[in-house]
């Protein structure tokens, strides 16, 4: 009796892992996520921001095709880019408390509205809810030598704070951040 009850514990043990083993995974995500922090650097655990974002790719498309001027974007792919102030910041003289927002933006020709708001968990622009912004800010556009294909999130450290930048193909966008 004791060697069936083995038996049957071994076979069951065996077809839950083959079970386990059988599991598929998808390929990597076309717009694959990102974090960049302030200060960055890996070592540093003084951290005043964190923007979590995914990176979609030119892929021979114009960024005006895919970022619309006028028209709220979400700023990278997928899911809404989500920015944590893990302390008291101030952004176009509004007071922002440490938390966490979703951050959208409205393209333009000579500057970019930089949107924090309160609703969390978006996926891209779909659900946005202008009653939800906490802060809207003017971003200085500007245009560099060097194209990105990857759609990319960098902080430059500034006299008192930061800049948030945004850069895609030529377009850069740059929003300062009191810290």
């Amino acid at each position: 009796m004791k060697n069936l009850l083995t038996i049957a514990f071994m076979a069951i043990t065996l077809a839950f892992s083959t079970q386990a083993n059988a599991q598929s995974f998808n390929g990597l995500d076309k717009s694959p996520a990102d974090i960049e922090t302030f200060p960055s650097g890996h070592k540093n655990l003084d951290k005043s921001i964190k923007v979590v974002y995914s990176r979609p790719q030119l892929k021979g498309r114009s960024v005006s095709e895919l970022a619309k001027a006028g028209e709220v974007w979400r700023t990278g792919a997928n899911e809404a880019v989500e920015i944590t102030f893990y302390k008291e910041a101030t952004i176009s003289g509004t007071k922002i408390a440490a938390g966490t927002y979703s951050l959208f933006s409205i393209p333009g020709d000579a500057d970019w509205t930089i949107i924090l708001n309160k609703s969390l968990n978006q996926w891209g622009a779909y659900s946005y809810d202008k009653s939800a912004d906490v802060v809207r800010a003017k971003a200085i556009k500007s245009t560099s030598g060097e194209s990105l294909e990857a759609f990319s999130i960098v902080f430059e450290e500034a006299v008192g704070g930061t800049n948030l930048i945004l850069g895609w193909g030529t377009t850069r966008v740059s929003l300062p951040i009191k810290i």
